[in-house]
């Protein structure tokens, strides 16, 4: 669901100005809470996609950098928010923004069974899986590029969302 703002958008103004980057972060919170976290839609094939994977036993869970008031906004908003287990995300403060740390956390919190992945389309999860011992599996309908993932480090790359159920082990519907 995004890498943090701050990082954005201290790259898009050229600048590490804490003034100037929470005036922008407040700026882009006023428009995205009201309208901007809906101007958006899913992705074909995910939602049969993740109802495959639960069917399949495969337990989901969000981890993002994005402010997790946010992130269960969104899921709820596309229906989607049935298929996790849990969302975990960063607060509106910042805390828990670098995703290695917060999977760390998720990771110590939740027990897993079994060894888990994380799935994502940037650089960010690709790094915060390996940070954590994990494997990560690039998806590349994201807004990251096959060049992100492949200089990251992701383990696979999947093109689509039937792919990306292939791997993981549950036979989509045909």
């Amino acid at each position: 669901m995004g890498p943090p703002l701050r990082g954005t958008f201290a790259e898009l103004l050229g600048s590490g100005d804490p003034e100037l980057l929470d005036q922008a972060i407040a700026l882009y919170r006023e428009r995205f809470e009201a309208v901007g976290m809906f101007e958006n839609a899913v992705y074909p094939g995910v939602v049969d996609g993740l109802r495959q994977l639960r069917m399949a036993g495969h337990e989901l869970w969000v981890v993002t950098s994005k402010p997790q008031v946010y992130a269960r906004r969104i899921l709820v908003h596309f229906d989607l928010r049935d298929a996790f287990v849990a969302v975990y995300g960063s607060e509106l403060s910042g805390v828990n923004a670098d995703k290695g740390r917060l999977l760390r956390q998720v990771l110590a919190a939740e027990g897993f069974q079994g060894r888990p992945c994380m799935i994502g389309d940037r650089r960010h999860d690709v790094e915060a899986a390996h940070a954590n011992g994990l494997p990560a599996v690039g998806v590349l309908w994201g807004y990251g590029s096959r060049e992100e993932l492949v200089a990251a480090g992701a383990d696979a790359l999947v093109e689509s969302m039937r792919q990306l159920v292939q791997v993981l082990g549950a036979t989509p519907a045909t």
